[in-house]
């Protein structure tokens, strides 16, 4: 039995069809030389992968290939006709980011009070609520700010007097060792000296 017809359709796998591009792209560009070759025809091939990577073959030159084709098929000027089309697109994109750029200078002045002199009563009452509008926004950023500010400060405080809680604490253990030893010097004095005098009364006792 014969093969049955494969579905062309698309791969889903990314895997499967990273392969089976590079496959047929190099069994595509080796029959475009075997063609220029056994045949003497002028060749020129142009792939680009899903990536956007290009590759291409060209029995002659490609450039000279390429021209001959759209001259053959009478696409020769339309280069000059794309370009002007082109050139008028970015004219008017221009001009469009002129007027806009004009718009919010003029936006921006109104707002800072000046040249509010040609605006209207709706046009005022407009840029009255802009400015209250921004006044709050600005004023709640202000809250905000001062309110962040303080709980700095606030953690600051906490963190001083903990510190300054932890060195009375080192004073205080440093004064009470202190103390102790002059108590323990103290009796160590007393104690020699008893027993000094108790030794001369022994003496003195002796002689008599």
């Amino acid at each position: 039995m014969g093969r049955g017809k494969v579905e062309l359709k698309r791969i889903e796998n990314s895997t499967s069809r990273q392969v089976t591009f590079s496959k047929r792209r190099n069994g595509l560009l080796k029959k475009a030389f075997e063609l220029s070759i056994l045949c003497d025809a002028e060749v020129a091939l142009l792939i680009f992968s899903p990536t956007g990577r290009a590759y291409q073959f060209a029995s002659h030159d490609m450039d000279r290939t390429i021209f001959r084709y759209r001259n053959e098929v009478g696409l020769i000027g339309s280069d000059d006709q794309l370009g002007s089309r082109s050139m008028e697109f970015w004219r008017n994109e221009i001009d469009e980011l002129k007027r806009t750029v004009d718009s919010m200078e003029t936006k921006l002045k109104h707002l800072g009070g000046e040249d509010i002199s040609t605006l209207g009563t709706k046009e005022l009452k407009h840029l009255e609520r802009q400015l209250k509008i921004g006044v709050e926004r600005i004023r709640s950023k202000k809250r905000r700010i001062i309110s962040e500010h303080i709980n700095m400060l606030k953690r600051k405080q906490k963190a001083l007097q903990e510190e300054n809680s932890r060195l009375q604490k080192r004073v205080k253990l440093h004064e009470l060792n202190n103390a102790n030893i002059n108590i323990s010097s103290g009796s160590l004095e007393s104690n020699t000296c008893n027993v000094f005098q108790q030794r001369i009364l022994h003496d003195g006792i002796s002689g008599l």
